[in-house]
């Protein structure tokens, strides 16, 4: 059995070769790395070459493709009975490839293996964590306190993508905690592209929970998703999403159907591309009952995300609230102006009741999207590169 690692890249060498070295170190030497080079300028062709390893394969585009296609062509390259998409600054634990051995043939070739995972953000990259950080994020409210694989109830897979097309997040979409056998991703091949929309893995990931005939979950940490400085966590988690919209070379609005464009409200690109992903959904699987993308709540959490935007940068986000108010309907508009009303009178006030008032934003917005939003801790261990994670073998709960 063949497992295939995708490995799409571009301009971050220096923590590509961190995420190959996961692999390279694998105790089951049955794998390949398929390393999707999007138009870089860094000589990622000559550190592929330095390996000399068949196993470690070069593909590159001819000019600079938004994350989505690069995703596709990296997936059309590879070969392998079971495939894992890692970005080039994630990492594979010590043992993956043994223990998803050992769960094929004691679930008999399931076409889902979903993981835990570690989030590593690097030094620099939290404003609140200077240092770096550790966390294992239980990425899934069907975890519970599960210490063994099993088998995913097909309703409870079922129910939780439609919290997804519900704007509720109760598990994590991230690619890099599924596996996925080669046989779900021909059988999907109807649909047209395994990966879709401008967040691929949130498409291809509710797709695969709602079409995948066995699912087993694992709740053993056994990959890590890292945030580094020049990645999309790093532009979302220090305020400068439209950066990160940038480097991911993704979405444009004007490619987008009428009945989106209609919904559309500034606010957050993760919204956004989350609508963006689970109207992609339900126009690809067709017609079923309980399959509707809810846009209400989509505009609600959108109306809520400018309100925190205008409570941190008055200022800055004044064009946001105007053009806003410009597209709300007149009951969207009469609750937003009562709230931003309330907050212009805390701005007022001393920071204490600003405070209070953030608290209850912030809140609102959890109870909305469900509660699984990772909300980072503390690491116990200084830490420097995926690397680093990778030898550590543990990281902070």
């Amino acid at each position: 059995m063949r497992f295939s690692v995708l490995l799409p890249t571009r301009n971050r060498l220096q923590f590509l070769r961190f995420a190959v070295e996961t692999v390279r170190r694998q105790d089951v030497d049955d794998w390949e790395i398929i390393v999707s080079d999007n138009d870089s300028e860094d000589d990622i062709a000559g550190y592929v070459a330095s390996y000399a390893d068949p196993r470690i394969r070069y593909q590159r585009t001819d000019r600079f493709l938004p994350v989505t296609e690069n995703w596709n062509y990296a997936l059309a390259q590879s070969r392998g009975d079971y495939v894992i998409m890692l970005g080039d600054d994630d990492g594979l634990m010590p043992g993956y490839f043994r223990a998803m051995t050992d769960l094929v043939e004691r679930f008999d070739h399931p076409e889902l293996i979903y993981t835990s995972g570690y989030l590593f953000a690097y030094p620099g990259v939290l404003p609140d964590h200077p240092e770096g950080l550790l966390n294992h994020y239980r990425n899934g409210v069907f975890f519970g306190g599960a210490e063994e694989a099993f088998r995913l109830d097909a309703r409870l897979a079922e129910k939780v993508a439609f919290d997804a097309l519900n704007f509720k997040m109760t598990f994590a979409f991230n690619m890099q905690y599924s596996l996925i056998s080669r046989s779900l991703i021909d059988r999907l091949r109807p649909l047209g592209h395994f990966f879709q929309s401008p967040f691929p893995d949130y498409y291809a990931t509710i797709v695969m929970f709602l079409k995948a005939r066995q699912i087993v979950v694992e709740p053993r940490p056994l990959v890590a998703i890292g945030i580094t400085p020049k990645s999309y966590g790093f532009y979302l988690f220090n305020d400068r999403e439209s950066e990160g919209v940038e480097f991911l070379n993704s979405l444009a609005a004007n490619d987008l159907p009428e009945r989106i464009r209609r919904v559309l409200l500034p606010g957050t690109n993760m919204n956004t591309s989350w609508l963006v992903a689970m109207d992609t959904v339900a126009t690809n699987l067709g017609p079923q009952p309980r399959l509707r993308v809810n846009y209400r709540r989509y505009r609600l959490l959108q109306m809520l995300r400018v309100l925190r935007a205008f409570y941190r940068m008055p200022e800055q986000s004044r064009s946001d609230v105007q053009q806003l108010r410009a597209r709300l309907a007149w009951h969207e508009w009469l609750l937003f102006s009562a709230m931003l009303g309330g907050l212009a009178v805390t701005l007022r006030v001393g920071p204490r009741l600003q405070g209070a008032v953030r608290g209850v934003v912030r809140r609102a917005t959890r109870r909305i999207r469900g509660s699984l939003e990772w909300q980072p801790g503390t690491s116990k261990q200084p830490l420097r590169t995926m690397l680093d994670v990778y030898e550590a073998k543990v990281g902070s709960r």
